[in-house]
């Protein structure tokens, strides 16, 4: 339904549509009187009249859609416009940069082995998820803090337990009464978990 200006003007007028959608011209919509045409097999057809090209698609049950509109004449194919839409769709989505997210696994100077490897099992499954992993080790107390070098051991041998599955970013490193460390996990074909099943990571 048209709008019309404030004024009460008789003149409809639209608004142009807002975004970075990008219309896609198919059969009827395109208006040039020549196109270039890629056949459905990939072939080049050549340059014939619009109206010959959209004739070319239907006999085929396809529609015949721009792929290239700055070229002189425009590109048109003949292809599926549902699938071709679909498709990319799929594109863009792949297209877009993964959202990684960061997690985080605590451990206690003094954590025994059934918790050590209860919190290495959580750890394991956030990287094959494709997450970044922060670990971090904390000391309570001053008694605790005496014995720092245990607590690099502990995070050491997560890092040992972890090497299937990422690598450290950077060296542990003792920032006031806690030791952390950030893992990045692996490329998806070089991830191999030890402690979960690959199939079916335990939930968090």
């Amino acid at each position: 339904m048209a709008n019309y200006p404030p004024s009460g003007g008789k003149r409809p007028y639209y608004k142009r549509s807002s975004g970075n959608k990008q219309y896609i011209r198919k059969n009827e919509r395109i208006r040039v009187p020549e196109v270039r045409v890629i056949d459905a097999d990939g072939k080049q057809v050549g340059v014939i009249s619009t109206k010959d090209a959209i004739q070319l698609a239907k006999s085929q049950g396809l529609d015949l859609v721009e792929v290239s509109s700055t070229s002189r004449p425009p590109v048109c194919r003949v292809l599926d416009f549902g699938k071709y839409k679909y498709d990319q769709s799929k594109k863009s989505k792949s297209s877009k940069p993964s959202s990684q997210k960061l997690k985080e696994v605590k451990f206690r100077l003094n954590t025994d082995q059934h918790d050590y490897m209860t919190k290495i099992r959580h750890a394991e499954e956030f990287l094959h998820k494709g997450n970044k992993l922060k670990l971090t080790l904390t000391f309570r107390g001053r008694r605790e803090q005496e014995h720092t070098s245990r607590g690099f051991e502990t995070i050491n041998r997560a890092i040992s337990d972890l090497e299937s599955m990422g690598t450290p970013d950077a060296t542990p490193k003792l920032i006031g009464r806690n030791i952390t460390l950030t893992i990045s996990p692996l490329p998806v074909a070089k991830r191999k978990p030890k402690f979960i099943s690959p199939e079916k990571p335990e939930s968090s």
